[in-house]
């Protein structure tokens, strides 16, 4: 009982001093020179501002259904190792037919591919209100497809917006990032309040955050329709090539294979692919992991999820401060892999919850860095034709590294200190890729500069 109430001390206490910290963090970052710059350019903040409204509520969504997921499954009376199945076919779906999203927003438009994302996660959102097994089956499916859309589509929307279409400077493409990252904490900690809010007191229970996330989608689609404007990665190739059914499709086979190709042909992208799958892999394995190795010590688990925002917000603010203090995209990216594979580490010997609690704090703040600094080097190391399509591709290793994981965990002998373990040993190789992105990047035939001059697929 003791122990019980010292480790809720212990996270209340931390929730005050992190959003304590957050606020200072915020501050100090929103005073960096980009951020001055582009705050004082309204054009800019009137567009950056068009986007986060129709991204936010498409992320506020997602951030509604993440907490009940589980529950839902064992509210209908599944067994464990059935709601194991139930996400390894999401991440299967998002590795296998999510990577088709990509060449179809590079081809067809991405504001296209984004209005898309709102009606299948609404599809998916509403077949969570029935008990059938094949049912969920398929409501995961397409959840596993939405979510490749979401974290693929709309960023390749932005940045060709920023930088193509409206000619705004490519520095300034990390400052939006980051504070993606920054409000993305503030709306997942709302997310997980209101749903919360709405399990326990509408009468559908824990089908209600679900239901309530169709309103956010709603309004989403609606702003993508009215106010966005199309882009394509493939404008040259539209037209004949899309007049009979077999030309979409070899079209679109031919444009994700050329995703593929300019992977495999330059080894900053492999490179960057590989650490994102590694990294990713981990932080979703991860998901899985904090609630069984906290729960001992009866924590609050909504105000520790509150402390994981908060700690994430912290590593987008810090990412901005180190970004204003001359460290590059690639150098933060290798801090955020050897701050989590030491806190992995760190778990593989922790005692008990409480100083597992304390590294996960620090995971945290790797995700918030890790975040901007991989969608900045996207940005600046991705060919425009095939932006979309090379981002889906990343993530194919990192959805079945995670769907073995998974299948592993949902195991009645399954050891998170050795999941701990291999997940040190993946962060490893992805530290030492990073090592050699930054030597990569150092060099004349990857500058910046050669970076932003190619429009082609080698």
């Amino acid at each position: 009982m003791l122990q019980d109430a010292s480790m809720k001390i212990l996270t209340y206490v931390s929730v005050f001093i992190l959003s304590a910290i957050s606020l200072v963090f915020h501050t100090i970052a929103s005073k960096t020179r980009p951020q001055i710059a582009s705050g004082n350019d309204t054009y800019f903040l009137r567009f950056q501002k068009s986007y986060f409204k129709v991204y936010f509520l498409a992320l506020f969504s997602d951030w509604l259904q993440g907490p009940y997921l589980y529950k839902i499954y064992s509210h209908y009376g599944f067994a464990h190792s059935q709601i194991a199945f139930l996400y390894v076919v999401g991440f299967a779906a998002s590795g296998v037919l999510g990577t088709m999203t990509g060449p179809l927003a590079d081809h067809f438009g991405r504001k296209k591919m984004c209005f898309a994302y709102t009606v299948l996660s609404s599809v998916c959102c509403m077949t969570k209100m029935s008990p059938k097994f094949y049912v969920l089956v398929f409501g995961r499916i397409l959840g596993g497809i939405s979510t490749s859309m979401l974290f693929s589509c709309f960023e390749a929307w932005y940045v060709h917006e920023h930088v193509e279409a409206r000619g705004f400077p490519p520095e300034w493409v990390p400052v939006t990032l980051s504070k993606s990252t920054f409000w993305g904490g503030v709306l997942a900690m709302v997310a997980g309040i209101v749903a919360n809010g709405t399990a326990e007191w509408a009468d559908w229970g824990p089908v209600s955050p679900f239901m309530l996330a169709l309103a956010p989608l709603a309004i989403s689609g609606v702003m993508i329709a009215l106010t966005w404007s199309e882009n394509v990665g493939h404008s040259h190739q539209l037209g004949s090539e899309a007049t009979s059914m077999s030309k979409v499709f070899g079209s679109l086979t031919k444009f994700c294979m050329e995703g593929l190709r300019c992977i495999w042909s330059r080894e900053v992208i492999l490179l960057l692919g590989l650490i994102q799958s590694l990294f990713e892999s981990v932080m979703y394995t991860f998901v899985f992991l904090w609630t069984p190795v906290l729960d001992p010590g009866h924590p609050p688990l909504g105000v520790v999820f509150s402390c994981f925002m908060l700690c994430m917000m912290i590593g987008s603010s810090l990412y901005s401060i180190l970004m204003a203090s001359g460290y590059s995209s690639q150098q933060i990216l290798t801090l955020a892999v050897g701050l989590a594979m030491g806190c992995n580490a760190w778990c593989v010997i922790s005692a008990g919850p409480r100083t597992s609690f304390a590294a996960f704090l620090l995971l945290e703040i790797a995700v918030g860095l890790y975040y901007p600094s991989t969608g900045h080097l996207r940005s600046h190391l991705l060919p425009e034709e095939v932006r979309a399509s090379v981002t889906n591709w990343f993530r194919v290793p990192m959805n079945f590294i995670t769907c073995g994981g998974l299948l592993w965990l949902s195991g009645d002998n399954a050891s998170p200190q050795i999941a701990f373990a291999t997940s040190s040993i993946l962060l490893l190789c992805s530290f030492l890729l990073s090592s050699r992105l930054i030597q990569q990047c150092d060099r004349k035939s990857v500058s910046q500069d050669s970076v932003q001059s190619s429009t082609s697929v080698v």
